[in-house]
């Protein structure tokens, strides 16, 4: 019993488009532009760049998953390059972050179908929240299926999303192109807008990158790709462009039907902006909006079930997590990821929430770059198929430095207080978890047989034979 790799070149475009291509890009506009000042300018070079900036940051994750091509690869990297208690962490910081994820998501995924319902005012919380948990539920029994299966679907999906960011981006460069006033006018004289202060920038960066923070999707299924070490890079470079070309395109759209104000008013802006260009069509686009971000879900839960898979194998979390079913998945790590993400729903509040799933993956980045270094001068003879370049290291440790502490350099308060709090939870779970384990096994030992039957679930093989010793 093990993962199988059944994942190839095209199949891994559409899954990284699947998983990028989500609720950042209907949400985020809106903070990003309240934080650029309304300056349009500066709102697309953030996209544009940071764009860039993601692929440098994949290519460098890219290396991990070549050298070490098992799932979660880079908790597995980080765990033999910076010890366990490092790798504890950064599986507490990007579990975290996926359950926020997962959670916002299936929120505006309800609000999209709900909002219909309730013309000219906003929808109430208690039914958005409840058809969020149905849709997050459903979608996780369906997640536990084959992983062939699930890539099916997450191609017929993503046809639909890609379709309705194609109908917008070019509506908006026909717009263009016929040159109404009322269009063309939101960029004249665009360039004499306010200038946002570094803190303002930063904290539109974060926004922006939750839009792409979806790309570690393929290093997180690694173990599940056929020929890893020519599909993830080829994958990641071809992916992130397309993504970064649509992103930038949809933007413009967006700013050439909606105002600035507008925009950042808006409670789903992609509804919204439909309502202004085809009002006839808000019902149909509204259903094809969710269906189309619903695959992003599916991704979520697939990535946070493979960390608790390779989290398992290593013996930081129960082997329950590591046991796999019949369609080879472990469904008992699913069933966790659901129950997590449940919880993360009741958090209203989706920018907020996209702002600290984006700090935590940088805080990650940093790790990753410092365990790749310290592999490098350690063990200079390791296989490594791909090797990134060393520059590209170091951008990312220095983007991702800037992006982590000018915030709190500049405008510092409480919330700092509690993300440093919040990692010194993870460093306390994890002195927890070691001491659990070293005196009570044979309680977990007879728990977990209980669980293995009730869900029919098998021990897996360790992937370790594929990694150089």
């Amino acid at each position: 019993m093990q993962l199988l790799r059944v994942i190839g070149f095209i199949h891994g475009i559409i899954l990284l488009l699947s998983s990028t291509i989500g609720v950042g890009i209907f949400m985020s506009p809106q903070g990003v532009l309240k934080y650029c000042s309304l300056n349009i300018p500066v709102f697309l070079s953030i996209w544009a760049v940071c764009g860039l900036l993601s692929l440098m940051n994949a290519l460098c994750a890219a290396e991990l998953a070549t050298t070490f091509p098992v799932s979660a690869a880079s908790y597995y990297f980080l765990k033999r390059s910076l010890g366990s208690s490092v790798a504890f962490l950064s599986l507490w910081i990007k579990l975290t972050s996926h359950f926020l994820g997962i959670g916002a998501q299936s929120l505006l995924i309800a609000s999209n179908l709900i909002q219909p319902f309730y013309s000219g005012c906003p929808a109430p919380e208690l039914p958005k929240k409840c058809l969020a948990l149905a849709l997050l539920w459903s979608f996780g029994i369906f997640s536990a299926r084959r992983m062939k299966t699930v890539a099916l679907y997450q191609t017929i999906s993503s046809l639909m999303k890609m379709a309705v960011l194609c109908l917008i981006s070019l509506t908006g460069i026909v717009l263009l192109v016929i040159g109404r006033k009322e269009n063309v006018s939101r960029f004249e004289n665009a360039l004499d807008a306010k200038l946002p202060d570094a803190s303002q920038i930063v904290e539109a960066f974060l926004q922006v990158h939750y839009s792409y923070v979806g790309a570690t999707f393929l290093i997180n299924i690694a173990g599940e790709i056929k020929n890893p070490i020519e599909t993830i890079p080829k994958t990641l470079m071809s992916g992130l462009s397309i993504v970064t070309l649509l992103y930038l395109l949809t933007n413009i759209s967006y700013l050439t039907v909606l105002t600035p104000q507008e925009i950042i008013s808006s409670d789903s802006i992609a509804v919204t902006w439909m309502d202004r260009v085809f009002p006839s069509a808000q019902w149909v686009i509204s259903l094809g909006l969710s269906a189309s971000l619903m695959n992003s879900i599916s991704c979520g839960i697939i990535s946070a079930s493979r960390i608790f898979y390779r989290a398992s194998q290593d013996g930081q979390l129960p082997c329950i997590y590591s046991m796999l079913n019949d369609h080879h998945s472990p469904v008992v790590a699913v069933i966790m990821v659901i129950i997590l993400s449940s919880i993360s729903i009741i958090a209203s509040n989706i920018i907020y929430l996209m702002k600290y799933v984006g700090l935590g993956s940088w805080c990650i980045s940093v790790l990753h770059m410092i365990g790749l270094l310290k592999l490098r001068y350690q063990k200079p003879d390791l296989p490594r198929p791909y090797k990134v370049w060393l520059p590209f290291v170091f951008g990312t440790i220095a983007l991702a430095v800037l992006l982590i502490f000018i915030p709190v350099i500049q405008s510092p308060n409480i919330e700092h207080v509690y993300q440093v709090v919040f990692l010194l939870c993870g460093l306390l779970c994890y002195w927890l978890q070691t001491h659990i384990n070293r005196h009570t096994g044979g309680v977990f030992d007879m728990i977990t047989c209980y669980w293995q039957l009730l869900f029919n679930v098998s021990p897996s093989e360790d992937q370790d034979n594929l990694i150089p010793s």
